[in-house]
């Protein structure tokens, strides 16, 4: 049984940092590519970073480009997102999931490609 559990979320002012964790098991994490997306309320699901099974290559939303970086730890089995100068509309709930495809050497970005998601993480960022 695969499961992903998020950790990090939190409240923060504009401008602050926080860095969410997502501990993996039950499948080869190594084998597979990971995402970490966002939703705010009433609003859609949304792309945030991934990173490849190798840490080749990343991807990031425009939205996020230059204040986020992921990272993954394959021997802890877990994903990292490191979140900086953090704006308000940053606020939503953060999702990690697992590419449904092992050894993919490109990242993908849409959710139709993870297959497995965690229960998600509340981050608020102040005004």
């Amino acid at each position: 049984q695969v499961q992903l559990v998020e950790s990090g979320g939190g409240l923060v002012q504009a401008g602050g940092s926080l860095r969410l964790s997502c501990a993996c098991s039950g499948r080869a994490f190594s084998r597979y590519a990971m995402g970490w997306f966002r939703q705010a309320p009433g609003k859609e699901r949304e792309f945030v970073a991934a990173i490849t099974w190798s840490r080749s290559s990343t991807a990031y939303a425009d939205s996020v480009k230059g204040r986020f970086t992921i990272s993954r730890d394959n021997a802890k089995n877990t994903v990292y997102l490191q979140m900086t100068s953090l704006k308000p509309e940053d606020t939503a709930v953060y999702y990690c999931a697992e590419d449904r495809i092992p050894y993919r050497i490109v990242v993908v970005t849409t959710t139709q490609e993870y297959d497995y998601w965690g229960q998600g993480t509340q981050v608020t960022v102040s005004s």
